[in-house]
């Protein structure tokens, strides 16, 4: 049997190859583009994605976009 760890960090790791390639090498370009992807998914949750996300992440995405609250 998988342990379901396994299957999360071997996902994680996809996304994180997967997230190099698309952006490139650098790391500005792949938090940039991490960004982006946690806006537009906070933003088709209606703004509620990112409660569930740390400080510092809300931080970048109410920088970047936010979310009118209402």
């Amino acid at each position: 049997m998988t342990d379901p760890r396994d299957v999360a960090d071997g996902d994680a790791a996809e996304l994180v190859e997967q997230l190099r390639d698309l952006a490139g090498a650098d790391p500005a370009e792949v938090r940039q583009v991490v960004s982006e992807v946690l806006a537009a998914l906070d933003r088709a949750a209606g703004g509620a994605l990112r409660e569930h996300l740390p400080e510092t992440i809300r931080a970048g995405l109410d920088a970047a976009s936010p979310v009118p609250r209402g």
